[in-house]
């Protein structure tokens, strides 16, 4: 049963003031480092004492920084292509397909998000330091591909249970071959799926620090690891400045995701 919210009289501005208070009371750690990374001390005072762009200038004229960005950037472009392809092709099995199992293979797919990260750093990093693959591109890639399938694959299995099928007969009797048919139905119909699980792949891979920081090496490091590394040494708002980027980079990804959800509907 649902609420009528323009018939609760008094009772709604409560709710707005409760509904108000909680977002401003899980907002105000962002926005304090946000507040923080524009501030003219060379300490992480609050409130800050004046307004500058200086710490900024240095995160992007600092080549460890940098580099540390640009590799987040490379390393989420490239988890977010896998985590889509893969999952697509994982979902269409475990929608469409008919075999025994397929529960129990959801469930396994699902596991990372249910297991404790660090476990799973863990176990990654004893099974790449045998083989070779830590601290190197491709042993990133695969520890942030196994945290972000799973959100690539509820997604798209979420659009692809939606989706009306009668739309794939209709086109296979009018002469499609199958493949036409996927290409010219299917993946339209569910292209909001898609985006979504591109957000969030990149976002798992963008904002995910432990397995990160047991995958790094001096030469190669993602901006939440070398933020965590500078944190133990040094309270410089250069760190605030590389969080804001985090923050507003994932800011903007859901606002994107919320626009074209509207502008479906």
């Amino acid at each position: 049963m649902l609420l009528d919210f323009d018939r609760l009289g008094p009772l709604r501005w409560l709710l707005v003031g409760v509904g108000g208070a909680v977002s401003l009371f899980l907002l105000l750690p962002v926005l304090f480092i946000v507040a923080l990374s524009f501030g003219n001390s060379q300490w992480l005072m609050f409130p800050p004492p004046g307004w500058t762009l200086q710490w900024y200038s240095m995160l992007f004229s600092d080549p460890g920084w940098f580099d540390s960005l640009m590799t987040s950037v490379e390393l989420g472009l490239v988890v977010m292509v896998l985590s889509v392809v893969l999952g697509l092709f994982a979902s269409l099995a475990l929608t469409r397909g008919d075999f025994r199992g397929r529960a129990l293979l959801k469930s396994f797919f699902l596991t990372p998000m249910v297991l404790p990260v660090v476990v799973l750093a863990v176990a990654l990093y004893g099974f790449f330091l045998r083989i070779g693959l830590t601290g190197t591109l491709v042993g990133f890639v695969i520890g942030h591909l196994i945290i972000a399938l799973p959100f690539s694959i509820i997604a798209i299995s979420n659009s692809l249970e939606s989706f009306d099928t009668s739309l794939e007969d209709a086109a296979l009797i009018c002469g499609a071959s199958p493949f036409e048919v996927k290409w010219r139905v299917t993946l339209p119909a569910i292209r909001l799926g898609l985006f979504a699980a591109a957000i969030f792949s990149f976002l798992a891979s963008w904002d995910e620090v432990v397995v990160s920081i047991f995958m790094s090496s001096p030469t190669l490091q993602t901006l939440p690891v070398r933020i965590w590394g500078t944190l133990r040494q040094d309270l410089t708002p250069v760190i605030a400045a590389a969080s804001s980027l985090l923050v507003g980079l994932t800011v903007v990804l859901m606002l994107l995701g919320l626009v074209l959800k509207r502008g479906k509907s």
